[in-house]
Formats: structure tokens, C-alpha cells, sequence
């Protein structure tokens, strides 16, 4: 993904709120708490508009690599977009393209990617995921 990419890249958005605790002692959102946004807004999509039950679901999505890329401090109070996209569907994994956006900037924050693989909830074992949620996730994909 080049530094660049617009909003008009990803398909999906996310308003985050940015919290007082967010910001380190350094005064900036601490690097940690993107994935955190990273993952909020990859689970949303899922839940939302994927139909997965986080609960009771026999299939879970389990995070087996990410990737986040620093570009413009952030801080509380900012508002946020998280941005989503497919950049990989599989029948058992998803390799999404995310950016974390200020509000009314056309250049993302930061950015990365973040790798889903559907599994069995009680064994671990990937599975092929549900049609739903792969169908979910084929209207996110960008060429």
C-alpha cells in the first residue's frame, strides 16, 4: 500500500472516538492502541454486516498477522475514521487493508494490514468461513 492512499480506497468506515487514556505520556494516541482500532473496526464489518455471532458462532476469526505503519501523530481529543478494505479473500483467511484517518484528511495516519483465519471455535482447526461473512467480505475487495 503506498503512503497515499485516499479514503476513497476502502469501502468501509468506522467513526473511532479517541480517549483521554489513548494518548502516552509523550502526548500522542501510543502505537499500541491502533491495532486496537485496527481491530475494532475489522470486527464491526464482521459482526454488522457479516452476521458473525461473536458468542455462540461454531466459526471465529483468530488475528495471525498485522502490520501497522506510523505516518501522523494523533491525539486525544481527535476524531477518527477507520478505514477498511479487502485486499485478500480466501476461503479461509482475509487479509484486510486498514487506515486510521483524522477526520477531514484525504492521508491516512496510519496504515496496515491485519490477517483473519477462520476457525472451528472448539478445535482451532481452519475452516472454510461461513457464506455470509465471505460474501460480507467480497463487497470490501479493491483491486
Amino acid at each position: 500500500m503506498s503512503d497515499a492512499e485516499p479514503p476513497d480506497r476502502y469501502r468501509y468506515f468506522l467513526p473511532i472516538t479517541t480517549r483521554w487514556m489513548d494518548n502516552d505520556v509523550y502526548g500522542h494516541i501510543n502505537n499500541v492502541t491502533y491495532y486496537s482500532y485496527f481491530d475494532t473496526v475489522a470486527n464491526h464489518y464482521l459482526i454488522h454486516e457479516g452476521g458473525l455471532d461473536i458468542h455462540n458462532s461454531p466459526v471465529i476469526g483468530l488475528v495471525v498477522e498485522s502490520k501497522c505503519a506510523y505516518r501522523a501523530p494523533l491525539a486525544y481529543p481527535d476524531r477518527l475514521q477507520a478505514a477498511l478494505r479487502v485486499d485478500k479473500l480466501g476461503n479461509r483467511s482475509v487479509t484486510y487493508g486498514i487506515a486510521i484517518f483524522k477526520e477531514g484528511e484525504q492521508q491516512p495516519a496510519a496504515h496496515g494490514h491485519f490477517v483473519h483465519v477462520f476457525v472451528d471455535r472448539q478445535s482451532r482447526k481452519a475452516v472454510a468461513m461461513p457464506e455470509r461473512l465471505r460474501e460480507a467480505l467480497a463487497r470490501l475487495t479493491v483491486t
